[in-house]
């Protein structure tokens, strides 16, 4: 005897996920978003919190700082360089952490542009991730204002931090994402 649910049909939805606030610089010069959460950092409260993501050992290489130092004094090495972190999603239903797994029609974008003084946008958006970067453009393409305002940025999709993401190595990463410390560097001088 069946358990009368039809696979794929009666089962549950999982429920609407809520991400974190953006950390950070209140004034960033630079936005580093990814896509949403995973359950390790929706757990935890803190960006990046699965032990093998790769974000905070890049970002540490990158900007002289211990990626082993305590969460709080992480995010201050990254706000004393005027940079944020965010998610380009507020909010989805997801089963998992894998970004394939987010419903599509459930993605409600966070308010970015919040995020910034229209009259001083930021000079560079880091998106974490393929998916990030499809879920931005979306965003931009629901909010004309905000992709004229950041018309002079210099926006790069990264490779994933993500521990998913094995197909590149932490070098040829870094070596990628040093594109943005070679941006805030020329806005420095």
């Amino acid at each position: 005897m069946g358990s009368g649910l039809r696979p794929g049909r009666d089962r549950p939805r999982p429920p609407q996920l809520t991400g974190l606030a953006p950390v950070g610089s209140r004034q960033p010069r630079a936005l580093i978003l990814g896509s949403f959460p995973g359950r390790a950092s929706l757990a935890d409260g803190k960006y990046y919190a699965h032990p093998r993501n790769q974000f905070w050992p890049i970002m540490a290489e990158l900007f002289g700082f211990g990626a082993q130092l305590p969460y709080q004094q992480r995010l201050a090495h990254l706000a004393a360089r005027r940079i944020a972190l965010w998610d380009v999603l507020a909010s989805a239903r997801r089963v998992g952490s894998a970004d394939a797994r987010i419903e599509t029609s459930s993605m409600r974008s966070n308010d970015i542009a919040g995020l910034f003084d229209s009259t001083c946008p930021p000079v560079a958006v880091a998106l974490n991730g393929g998916f990030a970067g499809r879920a931005w453009q979306r965003y931009l393409d629901a909010n004309r204002p905000v992709a004229q305002l950041l018309a002079d940025a210099t926006v790069m999709v990264m490779p994933s931090t993500s521990p998913a993401y094995a197909s590149k190595s932490k070098d040829a990463k870094l070596e990628q994402w040093r594109q943005l410390a070679r941006v805030l560097d020329r806005v420095d001088n």
